[in-house]
């Protein structure tokens, strides 16, 4: 799902969360219970929303971190093995350890964009019934600067949140680095 259009996993989801036709309401009435209509029911949104980027992000973040740890030499699991480690002591020992970089560079790049939440996904998922729990700094700049042409102010807010991204991203690379050596510069 990562790679497939924002639009297109909107579409899914809504389809899959469907009061009457979604496969996730399907089952619970199979189950004998109520539809309930994720979509415009506020106290539902977050969970929708953060479920939905689990779900489109995970094969990602596995191929990254099955990359980093396809570079371990398979030669220190060996050793580990010859040692009497279990395997639970050769992920906290060896491979823990030989993709803390890539963790960390991962971590960095996601710190940066915690202001930023997706303003896409969420613009395409969310009504007016969901706006008190799935309103966002970007999609609130958006309401009120552009559709309601206050654009002094949605520029100083949208630069503020720019700021604010910046500093975080500095400031923990700094960490980052003085820590574990490792940092994006």
């Amino acid at each position: 799902p990562h790679f497939i259009s924002i639009v297109v996993v909107s579409g899914m989801v809504i389809s899959v969360l469907s009061p009457n036709t979604g496969v996730v309401n399907q089952i619970i009435k199979i189950l004998g219970g109520q539809p309930i209509a994720f979509m415009s029911e506020p106290a539902w949104f977050p969970f929708v929303y953060v479920g939905s980027g689990i779900w489109q992000t995970t094969g990602w973040g596995s191929i990254i971190y099955l990359a980093a740890i396809t570079g371990i030499d398979p030669s220190m699991y060996e050793s580990a093995v010859i040692d009497g480690a279990s395997r639970f002591r050769q992920i906290l020992h060896i491979t823990i350890p030989a993709i803390l970089p890539t963790i960390i560079i991962m971590l960095i790049m996601r710190i940066g964009g915690v202001f930023s939440v997706g303003f896409e996904k969420i613009m395409l998922l969310y009504n007016p019934l969901t706006y008190e729990t799935a309103d966002v700094v970007s999609t609130y700049v958006y309401r009120r600067g552009l559709q309601g042409m206050e654009y002094s102010f949605a520029s100083a807010v949208g630069l503020f949140n720019s700021v604010l991204n910046l500093i975080m991203i500095v400031s923990f690379n700094a960490i980052c680095k003085k820590l574990s050596e490792t940092s994006l510069w």
